[in-house]
């Protein structure tokens, strides 16, 4: 029988396991740390009873993924919860906007931007299923539909300072560039609004889910089906070597390049280790989970109903946090995120406490002491929700090196594993006809570093078992 071992149990290295098992091969996953799931897991951060997503929190195209209908994971016990709205981004004055699943209902939401609003993201909504299919490969690949994806690419290699002209009032432009500033590239960059794009029409057509009972729900679904073939997993388990994993055919490397590298040592070529030593990682995440009584109370009251909200001003504030952050400057007002998934899922509260989930965007490697940008989030919060502070209970923080630390992946807290820069948008972590290929027979690399991407939709690892079972036959 061909046997494989998978290295890191994150989403991609689970569903790579699962693909090559439901294809006949005997498959182990090792990983490093004590549990699996990587950026999927989900712990009682603050309060016990409490339920905080650890880092990924909302996923927008893991419902409806090829990986995910290949293999019904919402038949392995993964239930989806959405919140009233998807996304709200207060302004300050008690004003502000709010993204639904309707597109007719959050273009009315916009005034005279409305019909701007729908312009754009009412036709990309309409094919979006076909889209998303293209999006969720290589960029490098015969497209099934060229002119669907012709238009969203038109849109998405705009700087998003520039393609949020089209909209005169504040509230649209900042609702736009809080999304697009998800990539954690400068938003006055060329392809700057892919980001936005994708997610906001994403958010129209499936929503931003999170996954009932935590986002660790979505690894222990695919863990479920995984067992069902027969599937290994040894945990607390660092590998450092090749040589360690014995006579596998295939060895799949759920890590980030430079890991890989380390890993397959000098059988990797000149070239392609230059490229993954090379690897160039993004701006970082500094994380404050709360437990809070009550909920927060938002000015904006829209947002008192959003399972995300985004917290950086109007998009010129936006702008210039982001251009600091890439720079390697620390913004005295970063960007930050929010997350109310209790709202969609109130599995995760005790009584009338709630957990709130936090990060603000830090220069990559940010090494400064954490109480500042403590500080920093939690004052964005109190900004649009004054009273905020008097509901905490408890907070958990985990700084960039804390994220690091969590996860090896996310090399200096960089939790997209890797900067969106273009080369990397279209190859991958290194140029070559093949994300996935290593340059080693049987070593694929199969993280979010390859295509398409960060996200729980688990697309990089079913893609680069695809490619090994391809290399096999």
């Amino acid at each position: 029988m061909t046997t494989a071992v998978v290295v890191g149990s994150g989403p991609n290295g689970l569903a790579a396991a699962l693909t090559l098992a439901a294809a006949g091969v005997q498959v182990r996953v090792i990983e490093a740390a004590d549990a699996v799931g990587g950026g999927v897991r989900s712990a009682e951060l603050t309060v016990p009873g409490l339920v905080h997503d650890e880092c990924s929190g909302f996923h927008p195209f893991a419902t409806d993924s090829p990986f995910a209908r290949a293999f019904d994971l919402a038949g392995a016990g993964l239930t989806w919860r959405w919140a009233e709205h998807e996304l709200a981004h207060p302004l300050d004055g008690g004003g502000g906007a709010v993204l639904s699943r309707s597109v007719a209902a959050t273009a009315a939401g916009l005034g005279d931007d409305g019909r701007s609003w729908q312009r754009l993201f009412g036709p990309l909504v309409e094919r979006f299923g076909t889209i998303s299919e293209e999006l969720l490969q290589p960029v490098l690949h015969v497209p099934r539909h060229p002119l669907h994806l012709a238009r969203f690419g038109a849109y998405a290699a705009t700087p998003a300072t520039l393609l949020a002209r089209r909209w005169q009032g504040e509230e649209a432009r900042a609702l736009f560039g809080g999304v697009a500033a998800h990539a954690y590239r400068p938003l006055d960059h060329p392809f700057s609004s892919a980001a936005g794009i994708a997610l906001t029409a994403a958010a129209h057509a499936y929503g931003w889910p999170v996954a009932e009972g935590g986002s660790r729900a979505i690894a222990d679904a695919i863990l479920t089906r995984a067992r069902e073939y027969g599937v290994l997993v040894e945990t607390g388990r660092r590998v450092e070597s090749l040589d360690e994993l014995g006579q596998a055919d295939l060895v799949l490397l759920d890590t980030a390049p430079g890991a890989a590298a380390r890993i397959i040592g000098d059988r990797l070529p000149g070239r392609v280790r230059r490229a993954y030593t090379a690897y160039r990682h993004g701006p970082a995440a500094s994380k404050v989970d709360y437990a809070v009584v009550g909920g927060v109370p938002w000015t904006y009251e829209p947002a008192r109903a959003a399972g995300t909200l985004h917290l950086g001003g109007t998009l010129a504030e936006m702008t210039a946090a982001e251009a600091d952050t890439n720079a390697g400057r620390m913004p005295a007002r970063p960007f930050v995120l929010v997350g109310q998934q209790w709202l969609a899922d109130p599995t995760r509260s005790v009584g009338d406490l709630h957990p709130l989930y936090a990060y603000a965007h830090v220069p990559h490697g940010y090494d400064g002491p954490d109480d500042p940008v403590v500080d920093a989030i939690t004052a964005r919060i109190e900004q649009y929700a004054p009273g905020f502070h008097d509901r905490i209970v408890a907070t958990f923080v985990r700084s960039a090196a804390g994220m690091a630390e969590h996860n090896v992946n996310y090399v200096g807290g960089d939790i997209a594993t890797g900067a969106t820069h273009v080369r990397r948008l279209v190859f991958g972590p290194r140029v070559g006809l093949s994300p996935y290929a290593t340059g080693v027979a049987g070593v694929y690399l199969c993280s979010a570093a390859t295509p398409p991407g960060a996200g729980a939709h688990g697309m990089p690892g079913h893609l680069a078992a695809q490619q090994a079972l391809a290399g096999l036959g």
